[in-house]
Parts: structure tokens; sequence; C-alpha cells
């Protein structure tokens, strides 16, 4: 497919300074703690970092391997009554990870390593697009990236220029034409797209652009900002994405590439993170956390901002407002659940956070206690600090199994709560006749907490105090994050004391809200808790808002629903709060 040249991001820019791509530009570092909230202009403005002079590149075409334009349907029978299916221990489950590398020769090498590291944000499905002499090559597979990805697939991806991609997707057979990213031609080229996130008004735009001709081949969102770009009629590429943009609500961290350029866009909420870095040969690099950096050698330099626009070819690096943005309103449950405790997180550390929390948790609602555990994984680090606030040892109570996978075979004798049973074994030597402590990140529906508690009490535990490191959750989330209806969620229906009668535990206690807002500091009114609070920063106005991920449930059965994505209604317009807590 033939294209004409894109023209250069502004004259001013056409003629760089050049620079040695292996000089260390400090110009783009910042203090991994405190980010300064940028002040950005009404209108788009540019930046620009150079490195190196830009060649002249020839007209793009993209390859057939496709999997917007492609559907492989799955004759996959529905498992039989004897199968559990896993959801992820009844938690809230983060939609995505993203990562996109600019001027490394194994950049697509570098993009497997790194979304292996990102495996924790999504697990059933991965894909990787690469460029190489301006043709787009894509790898997309159902499953872990380990599983879609072997060498001969990796050889199919030459060039210096990749973008990669792991999510959890709808179930049955619309699964692998839903794996990012998305590759799409239109008439000035062809453009890869991997996204982060979740548009509250993708029912409206969508209609508008089927209204118009436009055909759609996927029930994610991300196709409707690719068939945006297609129409804009704005110059150069990327100001075809600022445009797309400026159309788009909800939450968005996506990564684009053409054939020699990638661009990195983040909402003007920031409610996703996504962070930039460089390795030393000069590569850029960006990546949903820092712990993707880690692995593939790259410094960590900066977030990007909430609104900014950062392109990167070989003339330089250029930053440009996407809007004028509003205060930032991050997600708190990155660092409550979803993120690595090794990785940064909006300019904090996720292992000092998990750790304050159990700290406050173990000094606002101690009890009397033999020994502390965790629900693994994410739950281990703020045990370790409850455990050392209240002087009390930490064990490992519960042992997870790592090697589940998403459904398991049950005997015909049903086994009491078999699914919890597979994933979490007790150590009776820790547990009997102790009074024992166990600290979670967060109840969803509580079905899970009840099986843990039970489980505990079998293993011959004297008392069981449930302690949660997090405020109770009485709201969806509407902003790239997987949650139940909030007629579902049990801390919506119940107080405190009918959650403990219902679990089991002889006491529970959640983090309370106002200490966490204490604990961030002069921070805390740039953090989203929508679902903490149901005040939703961007309002969902559609009656119905696209789920992302698969239906969750317990964390052991699955729902018939999640065939082709589930849908959960949007509250009455009367009843939405627009504000932060």
């Amino acid at each position: 497919m033939a294209a004409t040249n894109f023209s250069p991001v502004s004259s001013s820019l056409s003629q760089p300074t050049p620079l040695s791509r292996n000089l260390p530009h400090t110009y783009l570092s910042l203090p991994s703690k405190t980010l300064p909230k940028p002040s950005f202009p009404l209108k788009p403005h540019f930046y620009q970092y150079p490195t190196a002079s830009h060649p002249h590149k020839a007209p793009l075409t993209a390859s057939s391997k496709n999997p917007i334009s492609d559907f492989f349907p799955s004759n996959k029978p529905y498992p039989d009554d004897h199968s559990v299916d896993f959801d992820d221990d009844d938690k809230p489950r983060e939609e995505c990870g993203v990562v996109g590398i600019f001027g490394d020769p194994e950049a697509a090498r570098l993009s497997y390593l790194a979304l292996h590291a990102l495996q924790h944000r999504g697990q059933e499905g991965a894909g990787i697009v690469a460029v190489d002499n301006d043709v787009l090559h894509s790898v997309t597979g159902v499953g872990l990236v380990s599983d879609v990805f072997s060498e001969s697939k990796l050889d199919q991806l030459p060039g210096d220029l990749a973008i990669g991609h792991v999510r959890y997707s709808t179930a049955g057979s619309s699964m692998l034409k839903n794996v990012q990213p998305f590759v799409a031609g239109y008439r000035f080229g062809s453009v890869g797209v991997a996204h982060n996130g979740n548009l509250v008004n993708y029912r409206s735009l969508r209609a508008n652009l089927e209204d118009t001709g436009s055909i759609f081949n996927t029930s994610s969102d991300t196709e409707v900002v690719l068939h945006l770009i297609a129409i804009s009629k704005a110059r150069p590429f990327v100001m075809r994405i600022v445009d797309a943009c400026e159309k788009l609500e909800g939450a968005y961290s996506m990564v684009f590439l053409t054939n020699d350029k990638l661009v990195a866009v983040r909402d003007p909420y920031g409610f996703r993170p996504l962070v930039m870095g460089r390795r030393s040969n000069g590569a850029v690099v960006f990546a949903s956390e820092t712990c993707a950096l880690d692995l593939i050698e790259a410094t960590y330099e900066r977030e990007v901002f909430p609104g900014e626009v950062v392109v990167v070819d070989k003339t330089g690096i250029y930053s440009l407002c996407l809007m004028p943005h509003p205060e930032p309103k991050q997600c708190i449950f990155e660092h409550i659940y979803f993120a690595l405790p090794n990785s940064i997180i909006f300019g904090r550390s996720v292992y000092d956070s998990r750790r304050r929390f159990g700290e406050i948790l173990a000094t606002e609602s101690p009890v009397d206690c033999d020994v502390v555990i965790a629900v693994p994984d994410s739950g281990v680090v703020a045990a370790l600090g409850y455990a050392a606030k209240a002087g009390v040892p930490f064990q490992q109570g519960l042992i997870r199994s790592h090697y589940v996978g998403r459904t398991f075979i049950e005997p015909s004798q049903k086994i009491r709560d078999f699914g919890v049973k597979l994933k979490l074994s007790p150590v009776r030597a820790v547990l009997e006749g102790k009074r024992v402590v166990v600290v979670d990140d967060s109840i969803v529906r509580g079905t899970t907490s009840s099986k843990i508690v039970r489980l505990i009490k079998e293993a011959g535990a004297k008392e069981v105090h449930m302690r949660i490191a997090s405020p109770p959750i009485i709201g969806s989330c509407y902003y790239g994050v997987d949650t139940p209806s909030s007629e579902e969620l049990i801390s919506n229906r119940m107080s405190v004391e009918e959650i403990k009668e219902y679990i089991g535990s002889d006491s529970l206690a959640f983090l309370p809200m106002d200490s966490l807002t204490k604990l961030l500091g002069d921070d805390s009114p740039n953090f989203c808790y929508a679902c903490f609070s149901g005040k939703y920063p961007v309002e969902p106005t559609e009656l119905k808002v696209k789920r992302v991920g698969d239906f969750v449930d317990d964390g052991i059965t699955g729902s018939l629903e999640s065939i082709d994505g589930g849908w959960v209604k949007a509250k009455p317009k009367s009843e939405l709060e627009v504000g932060s807590a």
C-alpha cells in the first residue's frame, strides 16, 4: 500500500542540531520521586530534543499480517460442567501493558523481554509490531508472552522500531481478533497502535463512525482511534493523532508507530501510567512500568506527562501538548495492586507505598496476634509493613501455585473451595494454634476472601484477622480496570461488620481513606479515587460503558456474559457525581 511521505513536524524543527545518540540527555531527566506538574498551553506547542540527522524515507507499505483485518475463529468448545475457569482471585483486573522502542537494532526482541516484565498486566494475549524497510510486520497470539513468541517468530520482526502489547481479552472466538497491537492502512500510509485504558465515549464514537460508513472488525475501543486518525484532515501525521485524541474521553496511554516515527500519548488526566527511558546506545523506550525498563537495561528518565504527546524519529524527540490538561487523576490502584513492587509509578515507589499501607493498618487497626501472613502475591509487601510495625513475625502461611492455567478439570466428586485450593495452599506448621493476621490488597465481591478464611481456619488457626491495604471498593471503574458493577461490590452492599460476618473472620479492617490521602500528601489531589468514592473525574455519560477484559466473577468461575465482551451499566446522570474525592 503506497503512501506519501509525512511532512516535517514544523518548519522550525527541520534542521536540528545533531547530537551523538550516546551522549547523556540530561534535559529529559526528572527526579523519580517528585515530578513537577507541567503547565501546557491551549494550542499544541512543540519542543525539540535533537539526536541525529534525518534520512529520507521511502513510502510505507503494510504487511498482510494485520490483526484488525484477519479474524481466526475459535472452534474450542465451552468447558463442560467439570471445568473451572479461573479469573484473578476476585480482584480488579488491569487491561494491559504497552511498550515502544525506537533506535535499537533488536527492537522487537527487546519488546519481547519488556512484555515479559509486564506479563502481570495481561496474560491472555500478546503482540509485537515492528518496522523494517517501511513494512509493518505483526505477530500476535493468545496466551502468555512465552507461548506467543518463539525464536522463529521474533525472526519475522526485524528493524529498529517496534511496539508491543499484553492484554486481558474477551473470551471465546472474539479473543484473538482483539489482541493488540492493531495495524491499519489508510491513504497516507499505515499505523500501528497499542493502548492501555478505556474510552467512556466509545459507543457514541463508534456509532457516529459507522453512520458515515466505517467498518469495524473488533469489539475493542482502540479501533475507534485508528478510524479517527484515518478520517482526520490534520497535517502532519502527529497532528492527526492530536485531532483524534481530542475526541476521546476516558483513559488512554498509547504508543503508535509508522515507518519512521514512534509516538507516545497519555490522556489529559493521566489515569494510566506511561514512562520514558533510554538505553546506553541512545534507543528511546516507552513502557507502562519502570520494571520493563529495568529488564532491558534502559534508564528511567521521566513520565510521559498527562496530556502530552511525545514524538521520536531520526531527527530527535519532540513534545507537544495534546490539550489543556486538568488536575491529574492517576489511578491509585496501580500502587495498591496492579504494578509490580519494583516499579516507580507516578513518581513514587510502589514498594514504599504498599509497605506504608501495611504500617498504617498496624497503627490504626492493631490486634493481638502471633503471626502475620499475606495473600500472595500482591499482599506481601503490605504484610511486611504490618509485621514490622506491629513487631510480630511475618511468615509464609499461604503458598501460591503459579502453574494453574485458566481452566482446570474438577473431579466428578466435588471438592469444596476447589479453585482456591488449587491456587493457595495453607502451611499448617505456620498457622496451627495461632492468632493470624491476614493482609490482602483488596476485597471485591468477598467470595474468595471467605474461602481463604475458611482454608486458614481448617489448617488449625485459632483466630483469623483480615487487614485490607485499601479502602472499601464501592464503585465500578470506567478507566481501564475490569471491575464488577457496583451492585456486585460487597462494600457497596454491606458494612464492614457485615462483611466480617460474611467472610467469617474474627475481625476486619480496611485502610482508612483519610490515612491514604494523608500518606500521599501534596500529591493526593492528583489521584483518582472513584472506586472508593463513586465520584468520577470523567463522567460516564453513556447508558452502558464497555467492560474491558473478561467478566470478573469470584476468582473461580466465569460467566457466559463475558463472551464477546460484557457491558457495565453506567449510573443514571442524576446520580453521577463529577469531581475528585
